[in-house]
């Protein structure tokens, strides 16, 4: 089992920046795959971007190409989301997973997510 735990979330005007982060404990050894997920309300969840545990394979969406970074940091067991030029539509829970093989393909572990409010 990992355990996750986000922050960094927050209210932000259009145009600004927020770094998220997501502090993995627990079988971390285990993890293959980090991803940052987000949930607007009315809306599917979706991945917004996603990283090897190495670091050499990123994901992201159309979305937030070329305004989000994902990256991770094996020594502090912390994933991060570097978010800017943020737009209303970025307006979402946000929600770190990870993927194991015990998980056949998916996002296993998630955390509690953080909310990020971007105001226009």
């Amino acid at each position: 089992q990992v355990q996750l735990v986000e922050s960094g979330g927050g209210l932000v005007q259009a145009g600004g920046s927020l770094r998220l982060s997501c502090a993995a404990s627990g079988n971390i050894f285990s993890i293959n795959n980090l991803g940052w997920y987000r949930q607007a309300p009315g809306k599917e969840r979706e991945l917004v971007a996603a990283i090897t545990r190495s670091g050499d394979s990123t994901y992201y969406a159309d979305s937030v190409k070329g305004r989000f970074t994902i990256s991770n940091d094996n020594a502090k067991n912390t994933l991060y989301l570097q978010m800017n030029s943020l737009k209303p539509e970025d307006t979402a829970m946000y929600y770190c997973a990870t993927n194991s093989d015990a998980d056949n393909g998916h996002f296993g572990s998630w955390g509690q997510g953080t909310q990020v409010t971007v105001s226009s």
